[in-house]
């Protein structure tokens, strides 16, 4: 029992759970704010792997809509509504 009472006051093991408490809970640095900021920092990397694949899929349409003259009349046609003199232009949404 004496063991047992001299283990707990010991002066290290004191001062080495009042450190790991005050790390963890209290510290700006807590393990909360690590973790949200890990949440968040995971969040703007998926972001910009999302942006640079759709960078390199607008850089492979403008490398088509440069080289194709089809591939242009098409992207015309489609995106600006664009229509040939003698054409009638019907526009169908869908919801």
């Amino acid at each position: 029992m004496k063991k047992v009472f001299s283990l707990l006051f010991n002066k290290y093991l004191i001062t080495s759970v009042a450190f790991v408490v005050w790390m963890t809970f209290f510290d700006q640095n807590d393990w909360m704010t690590q973790r949200s900021t890990r949440r968040e920092l995971d969040e703007i990397q998926e972001s910009i792997r999302l942006m640079t694949a759709e960078t390199e899929s607008m850089e492979k349409d403008l490398a088509l809509l440069q080289h194709d003259p089809e591939r242009l009349e098409q992207f015309a046609r489609e995106r600006y509504r664009m229509k040939r003199d003698n054409e009638d232009l019907y526009i169908i949404e869908r919801k």
